[in-house]
């Protein structure tokens, strides 16, 4: 069996990097998609799915060191279902109602559009892989 995720969207955050420990860097990004659509009545919706996704290795660090809130991102990954539900991780907002986010272990990042960013990975792609000590888990993810 095999499935690929591919997502591309804007990060909602600046990147966090830990370390896992065995001492393997971990970036973690909050990637927004949007979709927007008119409705029946011709109202314009925008609906806006968010991705909670793991960089490892030297590709986090790359993301760490360039990316930040804001710019656009390609993701390519796999979905990782929550333990509890099966599905995407479920939580409770600000102002009381239900959201949902998705798990996702990146295979490989590029860094999208140029903007005001002065990066010299911009437009590259980025791979990476879940180490070994991933198999067991997320657990193992310092965040």
């Amino acid at each position: 069996m095999y499935s690929k995720l591919i997502i591309v969207g804007n990060l909602g955050r600046d990147p966090e990097m830990r370390f896992s420990p065995s001492g393997t860097p971990v970036t973690n990004l909050n990637v927004a998609s949007n979709r927007v659509y008119k409705n029946g009545d011709g109202e314009k919706v925008t609906e806006v799915t968010w991705y909670r996704v793991s960089v490892w290795g030297k590709a986090a660090e790359a993301a760490a060191q360039y990316l930040s809130k804001g710019r656009a991102v390609l993701v390519e990954g796999r979905l990782v279902p929550d333990k509890t539900t099966g599905g995407p991780k479920l939580f409770d907002r600000q102002d009381g109602s239900k959201g949902a986010s998705f798990e996702v272990f990146a295979e490989s990042v590029k860094f999208l559009g140029g903007g005001n960013h002065t990066d010299a990975a911009d437009g590259s792609a980025v791979e990476t892989s879940a180490p070994s000590e991933m198999s067991g888990g997320e657990d193992q993810i310092p965040f």
